[in-house]
């Protein structure tokens, strides 16, 4: 295989977040790497990596639903590799799976995507759902690989034949880096439990479980506090109503801390980490919760399921299920400060031996180099 690689995505945050890695390794194994996405602040992340080339990309519209500005972005993409000329191309997120594999074709460049989770498109049944698998069938001929987060999503395409058995591979998410995300064990005695909600503000990511949970919790579980962090995110049609977080935070059910860029510090403070997903690829705060040893909460799901060893470093609950997931809260409460100490030890240990950042960034470099 040829030296350069290009990296595209449908921002530089989710580069800057999820990739560098990656990035990384492909550089120590003397790779020359380029990133093609939408310039953000997260550009930024040069200042680490002085060498990689980025390209901004200027006609992708990642909620949008505009086909001439996604063909112009297939276009724009084409012209991209044609000059560019790279040896693979890593597609990254639906939209650059689907039109940049399109142009990867007509430009004759090798391909591969990358799924990192299926989202609101493959959660909700209608046209987007529709549209968005006939893309997929469209595109997959474009691909040599297409490698998921989780063995669920990787079975989900084959059984909807969107690819071939052959053509899918799955790997342990995106990686998680686990000398950043130390650990900061429960075990100290404390007057309040303190459970905490990380991601975007969407009801597929349960939040409303989560704050029935929380109402359900207040009354029972002495001193407990329900945090939130995170964003409204104005382009997804699962957003939360800005009305209705009012109303959480005006009447005290949770507290809202809004976006943070660094979630560190609310993860310390926190006893334990709850994210009652409809369906993940492999989520990054659940990992990261993993690492820094805070037991964790999450729905038994796919890209979910995968992290949790039932009553060893968490619990799992029933998706859309908040009876199930309150009293799973409930029982976490019960524990003593030694078991809740040594459940985080145990998630710690399973961050570090399966989901470390350094292993996902190897088993990416070898499907890369082998097939």
């Amino acid at each position: 295989m040829g030296s350069r690689i290009a990296i595209v995505a449908n921002t530089t945050w989710n580069i800057s977040n999820f990739r560098l890695n990656l990035i990384e390794k492909l550089l120590d194994e003397g790779k020359q790497v380029v990133v093609i996405a939408p310039l953000d602040e997260y550009i930024t992340y040069k200042e680490q990596f002085p060498t990689v080339k980025h390209i901004p990309l200027h006609n992708l519209s990642r909620d949008g639903k505009n086909p001439i500005k996604d063909l112009k972005l297939t276009f724009e993409l084409r012209k991209i590799y044609k000059k560019l000329k790279p040896d693979l191309v890593l597609h990254y997120t639906h939209k650059p799976n689907i039109y940049g594999g399109l142009a990867a074709r007509m430009a004759g460049v090798r391909s591969m995507a990358v799924i990192t989770g299926l989202g609101y498109a493959f959660l909700h049944q209608g046209l987007t759902h529709k549209v968005t698998k006939i893309l997929y069938r469209l595109s997959q001929r474009a691909h040599s690989k297409f490698i998921f987060e989780n063995e669920d999503d990787r079975q989900l395409f084959i059984d909807e034949k969107i690819i071939t058995q052959e053509k899918g591979i799955a790997i342990n998410g995106c990686g998680v880096d686990t000398t950043h995300y130390f650990p900061h064990p429960n075990g100290v005695i404390k007057d309040k439990i303190i459970y905490t909600y990380i991601g975007r503000l969407l009801y597929d990511k349960g939040i409303m479980e989560f704050v029935q949970a929380a109402k359900r919790l207040r009354g029972q579980v002495k001193n407990a506090e329900f945090w939130i962090v995170g964003e409204l995110d104005e382009n997804n049609p699962s957003m939360v109503k800005k009305s209705e977080l009012l109303s959480w935070i005006d009447e005290g059910s949770i507290v809202y801390h809004g976006f943070v860029k660094d979630v560190k510090p609310l993860i310390a403070k926190s006893d334990c980490i709850v994210l009652p997903s409809y369906r993940e690829g492999m989520p990054r705060i659940v990992l990261e919760g993993m690492s820094m040893a805070k037991p964790i909460i999450t729905t038994r799901t796919a890209g979910c399921r995968q992290t949790i060893i039932e009553g060893k470093n968490g619990y799992l609950v029933d998706v859309a299920d908040s009876e199930s997931l309150s009293a799973a809260m409930t029982k976490f409460a019960t524990l003593s400060t030694a078991q809740q100490h040594n459940m985080g030890t145990a998630g710690r240990l399973l961050a570090e031996e399966h989901f470390n950042a350094k292993k996902i960034a190897q088993d990416l470099f070898d499907i890369v180099t082998l097939h």
